[in-house]
């Protein structure tokens, strides 16, 4: 019987969690959008727990990861910093890294991993 490895992953910071998998997401789903309304909706969330999130990630890590764009005759909106950028780039870097060491070790094992997570692991 195939099976699925899993892990879960996640940035702290002096020991508490700052970023993972579910506020990655949610960044993407603002870069996206190019709001935070239309990145809750995408991820199934109200507006204000976006905006939660999203102010406890700048918070705990110090820095800017989305810039706010006020209304206007253009409408807001906003988009990921350069830093936000940076960090959600590396993060899935890491991922990425995880994920094949993973799959290489199942296979040195002996174990087989299911195709579907052979094809998202490699």
């Amino acid at each position: 019987m195939p099976l699925t490895p899993r892990c879960r992953t996640w940035l702290e910071k002096d020991g508490r969690p700052a970023f993972g998998d579910g506020r990655a997401r949610l960044l993407e789903a603002i870069r996206r959008a190019g709001s935070i309304n239309g990145g809750a909706a995408m991820m199934g969330m109200s507006y204000r727990n976006a905006w939660a999130h999203l102010n406890h990630m700048e918070q705990r890590l110090g820095m800017k990861l989305v810039e706010r764009r006020v209304g206007g005759s253009h409408g807001g909106g906003c988009r990921l910093t350069p830093a936000g950028e940076r960090l959600l780039t590396a993060y899935r870097e890491y991922r990425k890294m995880l994920d094949r060491e993973m799959l290489a070790l199942w296979r040195r094992i002996g174990l087989r991993p299911s195709k579907r997570a052979s094809a998202r692991l490699s």
